[in-house]
């Protein structure tokens, strides 16, 4: 099983549900405030990888729900210094085994990259009641 350092919104239900199937499958978290890291682009840029820039950015952060951002109309530099400003705007989670790092939860590729499968039979449960939720979009959104 792998370290998983997880950065996350503290609080978000979304990522409670990320972590508990994390933690079903057998990993061991390493969790971090998203918000409170001081970010730099160099430091950020790795997690987003080919990613479209629209990708890189949390649909229900106020700023985009308002049309103050609009991802679809930045270049890379541009979002990454708005994002490095703005670590709200970030889509959750950031994610680490060694030096692979990825944004936001999407279970097929997490499970081919590190496995999502229960551990064991007790863990059944906690994996069949998130495995199909929607863990991406937020359900205050």
């Amino acid at each position: 099983m792998a370290t998983v350092i997880f950065y996350e919104k503290p609080g978000c239900i979304n990522n409670t549900r990320q972590k508990a199937l994390l933690q079903a499958a057998g990993h061991q978290l390493e969790v971090h405030d998203l918000l409170r890291v001081a970010w730099t682009s160099d430091r950020l840029r790795p997690f987003f990888g080919q990613h479209p820039v629209v990708e890189w950015f949390n649909p229900n952060a106020p700023p985009i729900k308002s049309g103050e951002i609009i991802p679809e109309q930045l270049d890379a530099d541009t979002a990454l210094a708005l994002i490095v400003a703005n670590p709200l705007l970030i889509r959750r989670p950031l994610l680490q085994v060694e030096e692979h790092k990825a944004v936001g939860f999407d279970p097929v590729h997490i499970d081919a990259w590190i496995g999502l499968s229960p551990a064991t039979p007790e863990q059944q449960s906690v994996y069949d009641r998130f495995i199909t939720a929607d863990l991406q979009t937020c359900p205050h959104s």
